[in-house]
């Protein structure tokens, strides 16, 4: 199908590009980005146009870490829910964790999970293979035969490898081959408690997680790197003292990126109210500090990308005490809206906005996207056309009714948002069209 998308303002994050102009699209690519004054030529003949006037054209959303519950928690999310709710929040691209059940450990569950993706003909889909078998934390994963059926790097998910030989052993076979390895920075001793550690935890009679538990295991992963020179990716920091102490690795040139969730990049342990279990997360929400720090690092590139960290939680599982409760939160369909709002708050360029939730996260994965590696992420004459198109200026309210997820709990339910998307095109062909 042939796509005309005219008179949007059309923006590159990795270029800085911001102009009112014209994208044509046919088999799948971007054919042209308009002339020098922002049209197409007349001999492009869409079979479909979209008149993109007064919205934003940009590069299709990529999201690092997105659980789409299936296999094996399908109560909590299928794959048809969750990728529509990608769609519908300009998301192009995902990145799931392994942690499903059984978890992501054999290439026949990798290579299931990527082909019902593709017959949804929706977002891409990125799976992140099981570091050690059934996260177990002591045998590792045929990572060779993992990465041929489409893993883009191993992980332990949320389960805390405590064994340091595992974890050496791992990273030294990962930099063999040049594979990445995600790791949330956490130690398992330290971080089995429901809340942050401070006074609001102590007031409220919670057990506390140190900050301590994020910095232990960051100064375990580094001297790890510095040993075997694997490259690590760094999942859901949520400290100043962790932001810190990556700042120092980067500038020691320690081959490692990280990213934040919309949570952490938004929210404070005071958000949690009395007991409210829609702010039981994992990281846990830290103090104002910790936060202001992560938005800075964000900001500065010290933080490489934001994701939603989409967990989608059914009401069984979240409607009990706030330390019984499941941890998790819908959000492919805020990220973009948290993202804007949090760049109008920092007072951002719109490209640096946009470049946290395009460009950036694909260069976090790098050579693993394969041929997508050169175009994913942004606008490029000939390279993909993943786009979304949004208004910039229109609010909406967050009401779990209007959500298509199956998971309806985010702990920004009433919030108002800047930012709604009106189409995402995925390879070409429309995904999403608001208006349908």
């Amino acid at each position: 199908m042939k796509i005309l998308i005219k008179n949007g303002r059309v923006i590159n994050p990795a270029t800085g590009r911001d102009s009112v102009g014209d994208v044509a699209i046919a088999a799948g690519r971007i054919v042209s980005l308009g002339n020098e004054q922002g049209h197409v030529s007349l001999d492009f003949h869409a079979s479909r146009t979209i008149d993109a006037a007064g919205c934003v054209v940009a590069p299709g959303l990529v999201d690092l870490a997105a659980r789409l519950r299936e296999p094996g928690h399908e109560h909590e999310g299928m794959l048809e829910s969750e990728m529509a709710a990608a769609v519908a929040g300009g998301v192009t691209s995902l990145v799931c964790p392994p942690d499903t059940d059984p978890p992501l450990d054999e290439p026949g569950l990798v290579e299931m999970l990527k082909y019902r993706a593709r017959n949804l003909n929706q977002s891409r889909l990125f799976p992140l293979g099981a570091l050690t078998r059934g996260l177990h934390g002591t045998t590792l994963t045929e990572m060779a035969e993992l990465t041929e059926a489409g893993c883009v790097g191993f992980s332990q998910a949320e389960v805390a490898l405590n064994d340091t030989l595992v974890l050496h052993r791992a990273l030294q076979y990962a930099s063999t081959f040049g594979y990445t390895t995600w790791l949330r920075p956490q130690d398992g001793y330290l971080g089995g408690g429901v809340a942050a550690k401070g006074a609001l935890a102590t007031r409220m009679g919670l057990a506390g997680v140190p900050v301590i538990a994020e910095t232990v295991a960051l100064h375990t992963i580094f001297d790890l790197v510095r040993d075997t020179g694997a490259r690590v990716h760094l999942c859901r920091l949520s400290s100043a003292a962790g932001v810190a102490l990556v700042r120092r690795a980067k500038a020691e040139g320690l081959p490692i990126t990280c990213d934040v969730s919309i949570n952490q990049l938004h929210l404070t342990d005071m958000d949690i109210g009395y007991f409210n279990s829609s702010m039981r997360l994992t990281p846990p929400l830290r103090q104002q500090r910790d936060r202001d720090a992560i938005r800075a690092a964000l900001a500065d590139g010290i933080i490489d990308a934001l994701v939603s960290d989409h967990t989608p939680v059914d009401e069984d599982a979240k409607n009990l005490p706030f330390a019984e409760a499941e941890p998790g939160a819908t959000g492919l369909e805020l990220l973009l809206s948290l993202a804007l709002k949090w760049g109008e708050q920092m007072k951002l360029p719109l490209h640096q906005t946009l470049s946290t939730v395009t460009n950036r996260p694909v260069q976090v994965l790098g050579e693993a996207l394969g041929s997508l590696a050169s175009s994913a992420g942004r606008l490029v004459e000939g390279g993909v056309a993943d786009l979304c198109v949004f208004t910039l200026d229109e609010h909406w309210a967050v009401q779990a009714s209007q959500l298509k997820s199956q998971g309806k709990h985010t702990p920004f339910t009433g919030h108002e948002l800047p930012g709604r998307v009106r189409f995402t095109v995925v390879s070409g062909h429309v995904a999403y069209d608001a208006a349908a």
